[in-house]
């Protein structure tokens, strides 16, 4: 997670020879209440579209596979519009996952969010999971709160969880490290779309959006016992998505020793 800040010769180029910050980026001189209420907002619309479109699905349709393809789709178009927009102003995590793994990265000598930043980002991010989720319920004339009955406690779900988590975190900063995050909003909407299919768990990867679905007892939903164990592997599969990105993305050596770029 890096950005491109403008220097101070930029101040009279052209608007469209000025860097401006990637999709994924974290923009230094955005102020703080700005990039939280990005986070808040941003999640709540990604779960009330997670949620919103699996009530559609199921109100539309009784076949599990059109139902869950319908999901997935919505979802796929709104969190590549969601990465596009806030990007820019608060680097679009939508997920604590992300936002630790940014911190971590920050620890390391990279680029990244700091531990205030973090301590603003992830309660952002988990209230407005929780919104988006009421708010979807509402539209729809559902139980504003009603706990999801749905389990999903078993072995295989939270080896999905693992997978899906680390494959996120190994692809946003992967992008990271070989500069191209200006392809984060539709790398990442495609990989969730894909991780939708391939693993066991539908792919939640988002402790904030994990919490959220346990406040819907709909098709979307998570019954609360089941949230501590997804999240624990996420987190999981977080640290192992680091260090798959250590591994692949090792920085060579230069002669003189240093490390390049």
């Amino acid at each position: 997670m890096t950005a491109t800040e403008p220097a101070a010769s930029d101040a009279m180029a052209p608007a469209d020879t000025v860097p401006q910050p990637a999709p994924g980026a974290t923009p230094p001189r955005t102020p703080l209440i700005a990039r939280a209420a990005a986070e808040l907002v941003g999640t709540a619309a990604l779960v009330a579209i997670v949620v919103g479109s699996g009530i559609q699905a199921t109100k539309l349709t009784d076949d599990v596979a059109l139902q869950l393809l319908a999901n997935s789709t919505a979802t796929v178009f709104g969190l590549g519009v969601l990465i596009a927009l806030f990007g820019p102003v608060s680097g679009a995590h939508f997920n604590p996952a992300v936002t630790l793994a940014e911190w971590w990265s920050a620890r390391r000598g990279g680029a990244g969010v700091t531990v205030r930043e973090l301590a603003v980002y992830v309660p952002s991010q988990i209230v407005g999971a929780i919104g988006g989720a009421i708010l979807a319920d509402a539209m729809f004339g559902e139980p504003l709160v009603k706990w999801s009955t749905h389990d999903r406690s078993t072995g295989n779900l939270l080896l999905g969880e693992v997978v899906a988590t680390a494959g996120l975190i190994l692809m946003i900063f992967g992008l990271a490290r070989t500069d191209r995050l200006r392809f984060a909003p539709v790398a990442v909407a495609s990989y969730i779309g894909a991780a939708y299919w391939f693993t066991s768990s539908t792919s939640f990867a988002n402790p904030a959006v994990t919490i959220g679905r346990a406040f819907t007892d709909t098709f979307a939903g998570i019954a609360p016992a089941s949230v501590p164990g997804f999240i624990a592997m996420q987190l999981i599969g977080a640290v192992m998505g680091l260090a798959l990105v250590a591994v692949i993305f090792m920085r060579g050596k230069t002669d003189a020793g240093t490390t390049s770029a």
